[in-house]
């Protein structure tokens, strides 16, 4: 017996993906910035606006960059979707 898939399930999976994807991308950048740049005596450290170069670059520089990429993501990639039910999600016997 086949089993229709509803697409509204495909697009949410496919988002939710994306999603994912995209918070595991913003833990990289700020493990690696955090730990890349503050893994230094702290007398040694630069500072960007008065904060110490690895708190800049992982706290605020990324998630200025992560905000404005997860909106670009929601613009571009997720499509809006009906929560009710109908014809096609139920086989046509409605």
């Amino acid at each position: 017996m086949e089993r229709k898939t509803d697409r509204r399930f495909i697009q949410a999976n496919k988002e939710a993906i994306i999603a994912v994807g995209l918070s595991l991308a913003y833990f990289i950048w700020w493990y690696a910035t955090a730990y890349g740049y503050g893994d230094a005596p702290v007398s040694e450290y630069a500072y960007i606006l008065g904060f110490p170069e690895w708190f800049f670059y992982s706290c605020i520089a990324g998630f200025v960059l992560f905000a404005i990429l997860a909106a670009l993501m929601v613009r571009f990639l997720f499509k809006e979707v009906s929560l009710a039910k109908s014809e096609e999600s139920t086989g046509g016997d409605a």
